[in-house]
């Protein structure tokens, strides 16, 4: 317990000095740019898989002239107080939460591939507007889902490394190569992506960069590039060489190693739900959509689950689903319509957060500022004011039927909040 205070304690400082880093940053720096009207809820920091500290992470986001920002971390909510603080410094507003596969393998919808491309009968969801009093709560509930994720990650380092033992290469070992990729020992989480990294890092010291690796990955790992990301690879000046190497990984070779997660790491869905709303926080189903193309080049040209939307939709409200988060750069006009008319008619709230994890990605959404998605601008204000007013006052909330606004329909609630959190001083304290 004393090793895991030390590691606690060391986060905790290694926060404060980012934050006051980013005061005098700020402080000296001549001019931010101006706003641009533009949001995003779903960030992602060191905590999970990112290059962005939380600190940074609205840096950047304050930099592209974004007026709020969300951190959305996989299985953690270690981010939330750095984000919240360096928001309030930047002067923009701040919306927290997590992100979590859960099952729904109980359901009509079992053997389905429903947003989650590895995993049938799994989804995403994420759970916003956490109030910073549940942060505690929500740690202690994380935790055996990370520790169930530990052991599914050690079982395929295993199996990595019977690949590599066949391709005459060295192994990796998950306590020395890959946890200290991540911030597990400080409160975040380790994904697949840690273990890809670790193999981009290896193959790239073992290989070096360009044909070589390309010829390697073709020869003793069967994996055959071509297009954008053979050319990114090929690059030998690619300032993003690991991380491009990583997606291509993830797209193309994960399936060889990856193992199914359980109910022990993927709770029951409505367990999730139940638990936010216990919380006042938003359980939101993270809307995918059939992928053309993967703008960070780390998932296939597949199906998901637009094919059987009306069916799903009932069921996600049986399950206690309050809300939808979707990425408008990432879907068609179409798509986008038929989200947008099911979260209508099922009173789902609607959210705006395209994840960013990738330094190859842009901060900017410029679809955001479309008159059509006001309603996802005033989303984001409405739940930086449901954190806030939550967080001092246990019965309010957007959702919460003691909030003096609860009768009125979802729409007024929301432009109601949404007035609230634009005139938050500091925004998102």
């Amino acid at each position: 317990m004393s090793s895991y205070l030390g590691t606690i304690q060391d986060a905790a400082a290694e926060s404060s000095a980012r934050l006051e880093a980013l005061k005098r940053y700020t402080a000296e720096c001549a001019a931010l740019p101006a706003f641009t009207g533009e949001i995003n809820n779903h960030i992602h920091t060191i905590f999970s898989f990112s290059p962005y500290t939380p600190a940074m992470a609205a840096l950047k986001a304050r930099e592209a002239g974004l007026e709020a920002a969300g951190s959305v971390d996989h299985d953690s909510y270690s981010a939330a107080e750095e984000m919240r603080r360096a928001c309030a410094i930047l002067g923009i507003g701040c919306v927290t939460g997590f992100e979590l596969r859960v099952s729904f393998r109980h359901t009509e919808f079992g053997n389905k591939k429903i947003n989650s491309p590895d995993s049938p009968g799994i989804a995403y969801m994420t759970v916003q507007g956490v109030p910073r009093t549940a942060a505690d709560r929500v740690k202690a509930f994380l935790a055996p889902l990370n520790a169930a994720r530990h052991e599914r990650s050690r079982r395929m380092t295993e199996r990595l490394n019977t690949l590599l033992a066949g391709a005459g290469m060295k192994d990796l070992s998950y306590d020395d190569d890959i946890l200290p990729l991540s911030m597990a020992a400080k409160g975040g989480s380790l994904t697949e992506r840690h273990i890809l990294y670790a193999l981009s890092l290896l193959l790239i010291k073992q290989a070096g960069r360009g044909r070589l690796l390309l010829d390697i990955l073709s020869q003793k790992f069967a994996l055959s590039l071509s297009g954008k990301i053979a050319a990114l690879l090929e690059d030998e000046k690619n300032p993003y060489y690991a991380w491009d190497l990583l997606g291509a990984l993830k797209s193309s070779f994960s399936g060889h190693i990856f193992i199914q997660p359980g109910e022990d790491e993927c709770l029951p869905a409505e367990t999730v739900t139940a638990f936010a709303q216990s919380i006042n926080a938003v359980p939101s189903y993270a809307y995918l959509g059939d992928v053309a193309e993967s703008p960070t080049g780390d998932k296939k040209a597949e199906k998901f689950e637009d094919d059987y939307l009306d069916a799903l939709f009932p069921c996600l409200k049986k399950m206690g689903f309050l809300g939808v988060t979707y990425m408008p750069p990432r879907n068609t006009a179409g798509q986008l319509a038929q989200i947008r008319r099911l979260c209508e008619e099922y009173g789902f709230i609607e959210i705006s957060g395209v994840d960013i994890n990738s330094p190859r990605q842009s901060f900017n959404c410029p679809e955001i500022r479309r008159s059509e998605f006001a309603v996802l601008r005033d989303t984001t204000w409405a739940l930086a004011a449901h954190e806030k007013l939550s967080s001092e006052d246990a019965a309010r909330g957007l959702f919460n039927p003691a909030d003096p606004l609860a009768a009125k329909p979802l729409g007024e609630r929301i432009k109601a909040f949404a007035a609230i959190g634009r005139n938050l001083t500091p925004r998102s304290l």
